[in-house]
């Protein structure tokens, strides 16, 4: 499995992925957005030998508003796993990469809105165990996460946190 930036080439397979792994277009549709909208943004997929692209997970611009003025960092969604490849470490790998790359970026977290069970094993926790809330009402705790990448930049930071603004534009 080859873990690699997306190419041009790669933006139907990719599509693909999403629509069959969430079973709708919505979130293929955002990342379509996306590419065009939001900067920086990190996109990479998983490659099988026989170069199919069998996983892809998206990064992409967050904030999070404090009372003394915001802190930039990124937000990854969508992560998504071809149904024929899921349960077998696709996802893991995506992350593992994925992480690696935005910490080279600088960024001091990520948010994820996601699977309580699964985010924790890569260092997110609970964003409210930080003071740090999500932007859309009612998310259970549990699933809106944070990972702390630099720990100074941090420290201090508290508030509500904010994906890109083409997120309020998906259903």
């Amino acid at each position: 499995m080859l873990i690699r930036p997306e190419q041009p080439q790669d933006i139907d397979a990719i599509t693909e992925v999403n629509q069959l792994a969430f079973e709708r277009e919505e979130e293929a549709n955002l990342v379509i957005q996306l590419r065009d909208q939001a900067t920086p943004y990190l996109s990479m997929v998983a490659q099988t030998d026989d170069h199919q692209i069998v996983g892809h997970i998206f990064y992409s611009p967050a904030t999070i508003q404090t009372a003394d003025g915001n802190v930039a960092g990124m937000g990854l969604a969508p992560m998504s796993v071809h149904p024929d490849h899921q349960q077998q470490g696709v996802g893991k790998q995506l992350l593992k990469h994925s992480l690696d790359q935005i910490a080279q970026m600088k960024a001091p977290y990520v948010i994820v809105l996601g699977h309580a069970d699964y985010y924790p094993q890569f260092g997110f926790v609970p964003a409210s165990l930080r003071n740090i809330h999500c932007q859309w009402m009612g998310i259970p705790d549990e699933v809106f996460m944070i990972l702390i990448l630099d720990p100074t930049i941090m420290q201090p930071v508290s508030g509500t946190a904010f994906y890109h603004p083409t997120f309020n534009k998906i259903t």
